[in-house]
């Protein structure tokens, strides 16, 4: 991935065993950062995100909340107008809407409506996306609502060296930053660059090379694109997989000369079709690139319903390599692509 450009893989550790390497670097660089979440503490958290870090840091720094979101997110943002680091855990993605107030009314305003006077370094955690059926309530992919918001910045990786860097930026910006972390990638292992190193936001990551079609990808979808590139390679089709890793600030640039050497664009992304993130880039390849094109965006995302708990629905619901790779398959024959 690209924040291994030019350097070599020591080691290799799991997705959030980077996250917690990268937050406790940080933690032991800059004293004012400090953890709140549910059962973050001498626990761990659900995920394993903050392990080791309690042990280490000790309460005052990794700190238990009750179950709260909006009062330990209102926390957050107080705590970071007052010059603290503050990282607010919310565990499940959907739980954010009872945070939004917080996160959209007050962090990603008030430097705004300070006159810059007031700075918010807050970073919002949440983990998202589909594993092993968990339904309607801890299944969501809400990341796009946040690319609306002006103030917020919004990171979704996709490897662990990427994790590690993109939260090793975020923890020194001073503004907002917004962290999904798919949770079918937790326990993905892949090299991570021992010493000091940061992942820019804004650039994205050629995952694969490729002549005839470009898929842009989010997260988990990142891998699912590339499987649906090997599907394809046995047909002879040559597809292009750029990783967008962050999401705000996009990287509009790389997205715009992929598809100028390749001609074609599908999307791949787990949230909803509907004001996606698939729609944002379509917008805005279509106002800059439309000659580039060779055969219209197609995007591939959850289809328009609740996740349901029936694992042979979700899976229906659900974008697949097999559904990317019949995206790719259409706009390289100039066959009709279908939604979803």
């Amino acid at each position: 991935m690209g924040a291994l450009a030019g350097r070599a893989a020591a080691r290799e550790i799991t997705f959030v065993e980077a996250t917690v390497e990268a937050l406790r670097e940080e933690m032991r660089r800059d004293p004012a950062i400090f953890y709140m979440g549910e059962g973050i503490g001498a626990r761990g958290g659900n995920f394993t995100q903050t392990k080791g870090l309690y042990d280490e840091f000790g309460p005052e720094r990794v700190r238990d909340t009750p179950i709260s979101e909006l009062g330990f997110t209102a926390a957050g943002v107080g705590a970071a107008m007052a010059g603290m680091h503050p990282v607010a855990d919310l565990m499940f993605a959907d739980f954010i809407a009872e945070a939004m107030s917080q996160v959209v009314h007050q962090a990603a305003k008030v430097h705004y409506i300070s006159g810059g006077r007031i700075e918010v370094p807050l970073i919002v955690r949440a983990a998202f996306g589909v594993v092993r059926s968990a339904g309607a309530h801890h299944s969501g992919s809400l990341y796009p609502w946040f690319m609306h918001v002006p103030g917020l910045k919004v990171a979704v990786p996709s490897s662990p060296a990427d994790a590690k860097g993109l939260w090793k930026t975020a923890l020194r910006e001073r503004c907002p930053v917004m962290i999904f972390e798919h949770k079918g990638l937790y326990n993905q292992k892949g090299p991570v660059p021992e010493g000091e190193y940061l992942t820019p936001f804004g650039q994205a990551a050629i995952a694969r090379a490729g002549r005839d079609a470009t898929i842009a990808a989010t997260a988990l979808m990142v891998h699912k694109s590339l499987q649906a590139a090997s599907i394809l390679e046995g047909e002879g089709i040559s597809v292009e997989v750029l990783d967008l890793r962050t999401l705000v600030p996009l990287d509009e640039e790389s997205i715009l000369k992929s598809v100028a050497r390749t001609g074609r664009l599908v999307i791949a992304d787990e949230a909803h079709e509907t004001c996606g993130v698939g729609a944002e880039i379509a917008a805005r390849v279509a106002a800059r690139g439309f000659d580039f094109l060779d055969a219209p965006i197609a995007r591939v995302s959850m289809l328009q319903a609740p996740h349901p708990f029936s694992p042979p629905l979700e899976a229906a619901l659900l974008p697949s390599p097999e559904k990317i790779a019949a995206a790719v398959r259409a706009a390289v024959r100039g066959e009709e692509a279908h939604a979803g």
